[in-house]
């Protein structure tokens, strides 16, 4: 029965993963459209190089995932210390910047390849290998999972597993 206790713990918390997954993937995707879309737009109607018209468009990018992040991806985490929240999601945010502009630039000026077409293509392989480390950073530093939802998790099972073992002696 223990076994079968711990399969379907294992069980919630991959579908609660996957879930959480979907939905940081929706407010990610909806900011890759706005990245990409503020990016060309830039491209298309300034003289600002590549690089620096991808940083403008990143940091659009950030303000409007902070906000799909903490009111739906995470709206269920902790909502204490506001501060501290913003301070590490822009922390982590400038290193995921640093990330995706890095191998625009790395391609732009390292080898060369600066068309419409490549610089769209990096920008959006750099968003890419970014989104890995912001996925990580976001929800083990940012959006933290609350304490008591977790300690309440730790005894329910920790009780429920007493029962059973009480209940199989009789």
């Amino acid at each position: 029965m223990s076994e079968q206790r711990t399969i379907g713990r294992l069980r919630a918390r991959v579908d609660q993963l996957a879930h959480e997954i979907l939905k940081f993937g929706a407010v990610g995707g909806a900011g890759v459209l706005v990245n990409l879309g503020v990016f060309n737009l830039i491209s298309h109607f300034t003289e600002l190089p590549t690089v620096r018209a991808s940083i403008a468009a990143t940091i659009v990018a950030i303000a409007f995932n902070y906000v799909g992040f903490r009111y739906f991806t995470y709206r269920d985490r902790d909502k204490q210390g506001r501060t501290k929240e913003l301070t590490l999601f822009l922390l982590f945010s400038a290193v995921g910047l640093i990330i995706e502009n890095g191998v625009l630039y790395t391609a732009t000026y390292g080898f060369g390849w600066d068309s419409q077409l490549q610089n769209n293509v990096f920008k959006f392989v750099g968003i890419g290998i970014a989104t890995l480390f912001r996925f990580w950073s976001y929800r083990t530093w940012v959006f933290r999972a609350l304490p008591a939802r977790e300690a309440v998790e730790t005894a329910e099972s920790f009780l429920s597993e007493a029962h059973d073992q009480t209940t199989a002696r009789k």
